[in-house]
């Protein structure tokens, strides 16, 4: 597994503000709606019940939020640069600006969990955050993140 088979260049986005976290994850699944024709309502629900069970802001400025999802037919990503920091109730109480959204079955199991460690794995990296803050272009940021990355044992 490798983030290329999770995020397409079009779930890759530079967004200039998100007025909330409510807000911040309608604009999630709506960009899951249209590039994996998920289901919005049921994408943005999934997101906001997860959350309700903790906070998926994990410090640094980096959040992952992550859901299952009935219609969604394989592990599916959306990446949202933001250009102003959102208040996100993370674990070390700074705001978030990388937000890489997982999308997954519900049946998917294994899948899911390698995809969310693959996904912490690489947005722990300082090169590839301090990259994904540098650049506005949406598709210097998709290699940025897929750049030769393969998954390891989770």
């Amino acid at each position: 597994m490798n983030l290329s088979s999770i995020l397409k260049p079009d779930a890759v986005k530079v967004i200039s503000e998100a007025s909330s976290k409510k807000r911040l994850f309608q604009r999630l699944a709506e960009a899951a709606e249209a590039s994996y024709g998920l289901d919005g309502d049921a994408a943005l629900e999934a997101l906001l019940d997860r959350e309700s069970l903790g906070p998926t802001g994990v410090g640094s400025g980096i959040a992952l939020p992550h859901a299952r999802v009935t219609d969604a037919k394989a592990v599916r990503g959306v990446f949202f640069r933001l250009e102003r920091p959102l208040e996100f109730g993370a674990v070390d109480r700074q705001p978030v600006d990388l937000v890489f959204a997982l999308f997954a079955p519900e049946s998917s199991g294994v899948d899911h969990l390698k995809a969310l460690a693959l996904i912490s794995r690489t947005m722990r990296d300082a090169a590839v955050c301090e990259k994904l803050r540098a650049n506005d272009n949406p598709a210097t940021l998709h290699t940025v993140l897929t750049e030769g990355r393969p998954s390891q044992a989770a």
